[in-house]
């Protein structure tokens, strides 16, 4: 695994803090034609450099709209572990989407089995039923360019479009082989992430937030696993961080499953009235 420090000590804790809060507080009818279109299709994507198909992935969800999503995220600093999961919708071609993201049991005292709700747009987070002194039904919202991370691991799951682009940084791919995943066929890649490469090839919504997260990393290389139907859609892809502060190291294991192209992402982003901007309390 490949060590990640933040360059400023007190960024990495605060970081931390938020990322451990988080945790804490068709069917269809195809003609003869279809399949021959198809069939050429997946010849097309098998045939490109591993390098090429994955620096491709985010170009080839925003073709295909939207998207269910899983995220399951976890956190081992100390010999604890604790893993955040997800549920929602994500809409690949506005680059929003809307997550309910579970606290596990006993992470979160009295209120450990409520959700909370997270809205993902371009260059912000917004959370509902956050805590920690945030009034019920109120958001909070986070400017996710000015996070040391970019939102990589402080919102508890990893922005799917945001997933998608750190493999236009893809090195040291390697081929893993075949696999099924959910009843389908996919290829399985293993590589390096660079973030700055990334954050200079990816498109101008994602761009903000990946630049923050390369300018706060002290190393920019990122280990995944990614898997890919025989249409080049990203079906998975696991990615490994981890950082250090002044306490133990803190690994991060974020992962992504996209299933049921096409289902449309309602994303409503609330009025500043309903948006809290007093004191969060640090817990």
């Amino acid at each position: 695994m490949v060590v990640q420090q933040y360059r400023s000590g007190g960024g990495a804790r605060a970081a931390c803090a938020l990322a451990v809060a988080a945790a804490v507080s068709v069917a269809c009818g195809c003609s003869a034609q279809d399949e021959v279109d198809g069939g050429s299709r997946t010849r097309a994507v098998a045939a490109e450099r591993p390098r090429d198909l994955l620096g491709r992935a985010a170009d080839v969800l925003a073709e295909a709209g939207g998207a269910e999503a899983r995220t399951s995220m976890q956190t081992a600093a100390g010999g604890t572990r604790v893993t955040i999961r997800g549920r929602g919708t994500y809409d690949f071609r506005k680059q929003v989407g809307r997550l309910k993201v579970m606290l596990p049991d006993g992470a979160a005292g009295a209120d450990r089995h409520r959700p909370i709700t997270e809205l993902l747009a371009p260059g912000a987070l917004y959370m509902r039923n956050r805590g920690a002194g945030v009034p019920d039904g109120k958001w909070v919202r986070i400017d996710t360019t000015g996070l040391k991370d970019g939102n990589l691991v402080t919102g508890g799951a990893t922005d799917p479009m945001a997933a998608a682009e750190l493999l236009r940084g893809a090195r040291e791919v390697t081929y893993a082989g075949t696999s099924e995943l959910a009843g389908v066929t996919v290829r399985h890649y293993r590589g390096v992430a660079d973030l700055g490469r990334a954050a200079r090839a990816a498109s101008p919504l994602s761009r903000g937030a990946l630049n923050a997260a390369a300018k706060g990393f002290s190393k920019d290389a990122v280990p995944f696993d990614a898997y890919l139907d025989e249409e080049g859609r990203l079906r998975k892809v696991r990615h490994r961080f981890s950082f250090a502060s002044r306490g133990p190291e803190v690994s991060v294991v974020s992962t992504l499953l996209l299933y049921g192209f096409g289902t449309p992402a309602a994303v409503v982003l609330p009025d500043g009235d309903d948006i809290y901007t007093g004191e969060i309390r640090q817990d």
